[in-house]
């Protein structure tokens, strides 16, 4: 009997779970944002939201995904989402230097590159002055996080990767 009740109540669960998460409840345990509880809107894309996203499809994310710094999901190439901020958009003019990023002339805090990772393995450079966004990019970084692996690191990215933006509802 107790076996029958466990298997029922994992059963709700997991139902619960995954009606909440086609609903559009998603739950942050990265670093990117501060971990919580998001809800995936359809509002349109603004520079500064935080955004659900699946990263491009490029050997630099390859690498990443093997060394653990994306994890298994539902994206193309069997990669998880992102959550990431959409620091800037069309026509916007940015610069990505291993000393920061910045947008229309201002310092972005927070998004210097990091030379090695935490196990000591080199990360690559990605280095990039003073280019337009073309009408499909984004740029995703965040700048919660100085260790987040993001566009610093492989530049913008097309727009329709982009799943939705997402609103706190509880964070800690």
């Amino acid at each position: 009997m107790t076996l029958r009740r466990f298997a029922s109540a994992a059963l709700l669960l997991t139902t619960a779970v995954g009606t909440a998460g086609w609903a559009g409840l998603r739950v942050n345990t990265t670093h990117s944002i501060p971990p919580g509880v998001y809800w995936l809107t359809d509002l349109p894309v603004t520079p500064g939201d935080t955004v659900l996203a699946c990263p491009p499809e490029l050997p630099v994310i390859a690498e990443a995904f093997q060394r653990g710094y994306i994890g298994v999901g539902f994206c193309p190439g069997g990669y998880e989402y992102l959550f990431k901020r959409a620091l800037a958009a069309k026509n916007d003019v940015v610069s990505i230097e291993p000393s920061g990023v910045s947008v229309n002339g201002s310092s972005i805090p927070n998004t210097a590159q990091m030379s090695a990772d935490p196990a000591g393995r080199r990360l690559p450079i990605y280095s990039k002055i003073g280019f337009r966004l073309s009408e499909n990019d984004v740029l995703l970084i965040s700048n919660y996080s100085p260790r987040s692996f993001d566009g610093r690191y492989f530049g913008p990215v097309d727009s329709s990767l982009i799943r939705g933006v997402v609103i706190p509802l509880v964070t800690w």
